[in-house]
């Protein structure tokens, strides 16, 4: 069974989009998925890059494609009020809903700074975020919406603990290192799918196209450098 890594940030329209239809494009197949919260602004500063919400006319054509690729899909998609938004609040909620990976970390008044025992949440959950932000379309961190969520989820810890922050900052630094730089990105074999319209490539390679086997991926990889731009 292959075993997969979504990795994801709720502010990104693009990783809701690739959330909703992923069961689609991995139907049939024998893989398991890990679905794991990332910074998205974190990555945005590691390798030195603005989100594409972040200036015009940029921001207004995302907007005007996620809200056409969901027509596409049949996906809702309400745009919240505020984009972007600071995504911490529901990052931290995430991984406090996750279960713990060794004991001592999944009580409610846990103070374990074991970062490395911290697991990741569940599609339930991750659905249920993913629904906060881009269903309504709300403010994301209205602080009566986000009590409700959380009371409704039940984090098996609390999101403030020092343990959450510290997994949801390794998460991103570890992501990094092994070459993540968008959301959504699909991690499977040491492979790297990126975006949406990555999907169909995935499926292709779990599928066993042959092209993957081939030169192919990694001549393209190797791609030498021309001219490059002045900061």
């Amino acid at each position: 069974m292959k075993q997969l890594r979504f990795c994801f940030d709720f502010v990104s329209p693009y990783a809701y989009l690739a959330f909703e239809r992923l069961p689609q494009a991995l139907a049939g197949l024998s893989v398991e998925v890990s679905y794991q919260p990332l910074l998205f602004a974190g990555l945005l500063q590691h390798w030195g890059q603005k989100g594409p919400a972040e200036f015009e006319p940029k921001r207004a054509w995302t907007f005007r494609q996620v809200a056409w690729l969901a027509h596409r899909l049949g996906i809702r998609l309400d745009i919240p009020t505020q984009h972007p938004f600071n995504p911490l609040a529901l990052l931290r909620l995430s991984l406090a809903c996750a279960p713990a990976l060794a004991d001592g970390t999944g009580g409610k008044g846990d103070t374990s700074n074991a970062v490395d025992k911290i697991g990741t949440p569940s599609r339930r959950v991750c659905e249920r975020l993913f629904h906060h932000v881009w269903h309504g379309g709300g403010d994301p961190n209205d602080a009566g919406r986000l009590a409700a969520l959380s009371a409704a989820l039940q984090p098996r810890r609390d999101p403030a603990q020092d343990a959450v922050k510290q997994a949801l900052r390794a998460a991103t630094d570890a992501a990094a290192a092994r070459g993540v730089f968008g959301v959504p990105t699909i991690e499977v074999d040491g492979r790297m799918f990126w975006g949406l319209d990555s999907l169909d490539m995935l499926g292709a390679y779990l599928h066993g196209d042959a092209w993957f086997e081939g030169p192919a991926w990694d001549a393209a990889g190797r791609m030498p450098r021309g001219v490059e731009r002045r900061r």
